[in-house]
Protein backbone atom coordinates (compact mmCIF):
# COMPACT_ATOMS: atom_id res chain seq x y z
CA UNK A 1 0.00 0.00 0.00
CA UNK A 2 1.00 3.75 -0.70
CA UNK A 3 -0.05 6.24 0.46
CA UNK A 4 -0.51 9.23 -2.15
CA UNK A 5 0.71 13.30 -1.80
CA UNK A 6 -3.01 13.88 -0.71
CA UNK A 7 -2.72 11.52 2.39
CA UNK A 8 0.68 12.93 3.37
CA UNK A 9 0.00 16.25 3.07
CA UNK A 10 -3.39 16.01 4.59
CA UNK A 11 -1.62 14.93 7.53
CA UNK A 12 0.32 17.89 7.39
CA UNK A 13 -2.44 20.66 6.93
CA UNK A 14 -4.27 19.29 10.10
CA UNK A 15 -0.76 19.04 11.86
CA UNK A 16 -0.01 22.63 10.87
CA UNK A 17 -3.80 23.89 12.10
CA UNK A 18 -3.79 21.99 15.56
CA UNK A 19 -0.41 23.77 15.71
CA UNK A 20 -1.67 27.10 14.44
CA UNK A 21 -5.29 27.45 15.06
CA UNK A 22 -5.09 29.18 18.80
CA UNK A 23 -4.04 32.74 17.30
CA UNK A 24 -7.70 31.83 15.09
CA UNK A 25 -8.41 30.65 11.88
CA UNK A 26 -5.66 29.01 9.88
CA UNK A 27 -5.52 30.50 6.43
CA UNK A 28 -4.44 28.04 2.94
CA UNK A 29 -2.20 30.44 2.13
CA UNK A 30 0.13 30.59 5.39
CA UNK A 31 -0.52 26.65 5.94
CA UNK A 32 1.05 26.56 2.15
CA UNK A 33 3.69 28.86 2.95
CA UNK A 34 4.89 27.08 6.58
CA UNK A 35 5.04 23.60 4.53
CA UNK A 36 6.65 25.01 1.65
CA UNK A 37 3.56 23.12 -0.67
CA UNK A 38 1.02 24.64 -3.63
CA UNK A 39 -1.98 26.43 -2.33
CA UNK A 40 -4.31 24.85 -5.37
CA UNK A 41 -3.60 21.64 -4.50
CA UNK A 42 -3.93 21.85 -0.21
CA UNK A 43 -7.06 23.66 -1.35
CA UNK A 44 -8.53 20.04 -3.01
CA UNK A 45 -7.15 18.08 -0.36
CA UNK A 46 -8.68 20.75 2.62
CA UNK A 47 -11.90 20.51 0.84
CA UNK A 48 -11.46 16.67 0.98
CA UNK A 49 -11.16 17.18 4.82
CA UNK A 50 -13.74 19.23 5.54
CA UNK A 51 -16.51 17.05 3.46
CA UNK A 52 -15.25 14.57 6.14
CA UNK A 53 -16.04 17.20 9.28
CA UNK A 54 -12.64 16.99 10.19
CA UNK A 55 -12.04 21.13 9.54
CA UNK A 56 -14.55 23.95 9.43
CA UNK A 57 -14.23 26.74 7.26
CA UNK A 58 -14.77 30.72 8.53
CA UNK A 59 -15.17 33.34 5.28
CA UNK A 60 -13.93 37.06 6.59
CA UNK A 61 -10.72 39.09 6.87
CA UNK A 62 -9.92 36.33 9.74
CA UNK A 63 -11.40 33.21 7.94
CA UNK A 64 -9.83 30.42 7.36
CA UNK A 65 -9.63 26.80 8.75
CA UNK A 66 -10.34 25.18 12.34
CA UNK A 67 -10.94 21.86 14.07
CA UNK A 68 -13.88 21.04 14.38
CA UNK A 69 -13.13 18.55 17.27
CA UNK A 70 -10.07 18.84 19.96
CA UNK A 71 -6.33 17.47 18.19
CA UNK A 72 -6.77 14.39 20.81
CA UNK A 73 -9.96 13.22 19.21
CA UNK A 74 -8.85 13.06 15.50
CA UNK A 75 -6.85 9.94 14.29
CA UNK A 76 -4.58 9.53 11.51
CA UNK A 77 -7.26 6.89 10.30
CA UNK A 78 -9.51 9.33 9.91
CA UNK A 79 -7.69 11.61 8.04
CA UNK A 80 -6.21 9.43 5.85
CA UNK A 81 -9.21 7.89 4.97
CA UNK A 82 -10.70 11.27 4.09
CA UNK A 83 -8.00 11.95 1.98
CA UNK A 84 -6.97 7.97 0.55
CA UNK A 85 -10.40 6.52 0.90
CA UNK A 86 -10.17 2.79 2.11
CA UNK A 87 -6.73 1.91 3.48
CA UNK A 88 -6.73 -1.72 2.55
CA UNK A 89 -4.10 -2.88 0.55
CA UNK A 90 -7.02 -5.21 -1.80
CA UNK A 91 -10.60 -4.21 -1.35
CA UNK A 92 -11.56 -8.24 -0.32
CA UNK A 93 -9.40 -7.08 3.39
CA UNK A 94 -11.93 -4.62 4.06
CA UNK A 95 -15.03 -6.49 2.55
CA UNK A 96 -14.91 -9.98 2.20
CA UNK A 97 -18.37 -10.20 0.71
CA UNK A 98 -16.87 -8.39 -2.76
CA UNK A 99 -15.35 -11.25 -3.52
CA UNK A 100 -16.97 -14.67 -4.22
CA UNK A 101 -13.72 -16.52 -3.58
CA UNK A 102 -12.54 -15.07 -0.58
CA UNK A 103 -12.80 -17.91 1.37
CA UNK A 104 -10.62 -20.45 -0.99
CA UNK A 105 -8.57 -17.46 -1.36
CA UNK A 106 -4.64 -19.08 -0.52
CA UNK A 107 -3.21 -15.17 0.26
CA UNK A 108 -6.89 -13.62 1.67
CA UNK A 109 -5.44 -13.49 5.26
CA UNK A 110 -2.29 -11.79 4.19
CA UNK A 111 -4.11 -9.00 3.11
CA UNK A 112 -6.29 -8.83 6.28
CA UNK A 113 -3.52 -9.17 8.71
CA UNK A 114 -1.83 -6.27 6.13
CA UNK A 115 -4.95 -4.20 6.23
CA UNK A 116 -5.55 -4.87 10.74
CA UNK A 117 -1.81 -3.89 11.04
CA UNK A 118 -2.10 -0.74 9.27
CA UNK A 119 -5.70 0.40 11.38
CA UNK A 120 -4.11 -0.85 14.41
CA UNK A 121 -1.35 1.81 14.00
CA UNK A 122 -3.37 4.88 12.46
CA UNK A 123 -6.31 4.07 14.71
CA UNK A 124 -3.98 4.82 17.91
CA UNK A 125 -2.12 7.86 16.67
CA UNK A 126 -3.75 11.21 17.45
CA UNK A 127 -3.51 14.73 15.89
CA UNK A 128 -2.44 15.88 19.18
CA UNK A 129 0.84 13.19 18.87
CA UNK A 130 1.42 14.77 15.43
CA UNK A 131 1.45 18.12 16.97
CA UNK A 132 3.30 17.38 20.03
CA UNK A 133 5.71 15.63 18.34
CA UNK A 134 6.53 18.20 15.77
CA UNK A 135 6.85 20.55 18.46
CA UNK A 136 9.70 18.29 20.07
CA UNK A 137 11.06 18.51 16.44
CA UNK A 138 11.01 14.40 16.15
CA UNK A 139 10.20 14.74 12.65
CA UNK A 140 12.06 10.78 11.49
CA UNK A 141 11.90 8.31 14.12
CA UNK A 142 15.48 7.39 13.11
CA UNK A 143 17.19 10.93 13.08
Amino acid sequence: MKISTKGRYGLRIMTDIALNEKEGCVSIKDIANREELSEKYLEQIINLLSKQGLVKSVRGAKGGYHLTRDAKEITVEEILIATEGSLAPVACAADSDCCENYCDCVTSFIWTKIYDAIIDVVHNITLEDLAERSLKGGKCAGC
